[in-house]
């Protein structure tokens, strides 16, 4: 079983045109919260990041947002009851939300998310971190990103096992469930280090 401590939530700094990605971001920063995990996360104050970072501060949660120093007006940096940690880029912020996280999870989002996910789910193939890796699925939003994976797989431009990397559920316990039990892949032969 995975220990999971500190949780990375990649998602949007927009709330989308539907109520119920901004209710749903707000259920899983309650069960952060609830469930005893920590919250890492892009450090914004509006969208769904600012939706998910407020109700799991007020659920309990320890809440760490990192945020580039040029986007600290756009995303109007948050946090009164947590901390932030500026950075001076978007490369230098996954990686320090990958540096304290235990595992991540994407939400709806926009490119930016898309970009996190892509490059977090890379790090794993390549060996660089065995963390687990969750789509919160909400209202089917990733259904055809998913559609798009299958595709690559079938082509042979992704191994079925990397396909597995990603987790989904449109539930937060059953995506926790999936989570706690997660083992990586293995690491390619020609990535491992030289052992002449």
């Amino acid at each position: 079983m995975n220990k999971l401590k500190s949780i990375a939530v990649f998602c949007g700094s927009s709330t989308g045109n539907h109520p119920l990605y901004v209710e749903k971001a707000k259920e899983l920063g309650i069960y952060l919260g609830q469930n005893d995990y920590d919250l890492v996360y892009g450090g914004g104050n509006i969208g769904l990041m600012g939706a998910i970072a407020n109700a799991a501060i007020e659920s309990g949660s320890e809440v760490t947002g990192v945020l580039p120093h040029f986007l600290r007006k756009r995303e109007v940096g948050n946090l009164a009851n947590g901390k932030l940690i500026l950075v001076d880029s978007m490369h230098e912020r996954k990686q320090t939300m990958e540096r304290l996280s235990d595992g991540f999870i994407a939400m709806p989002g926009g490119l930016g998310t898309l970009d996190e996910l892509a490059e977090i789910l890379t790090w794993t193939q390549l060996g660089l971190h065995q963390k687990p890796i969750g789509l919160y699925n909400i209202n089917g939003y990733f259904d055809t990103l998913l559609s798009m994976f299958d595709k690559m797989v079938e082509n042979g431009f992704m191994k079925p096992e990397n396909r597995k990397m990603l987790l989904v559920s449109s539930k937060p316990d059953e995506l926790f469930d999936q989570m706690l039990k997660y083992t990586a892949p293995p690491v390619p032969k020609w990535l491992k280090p030289d052992q002449s």
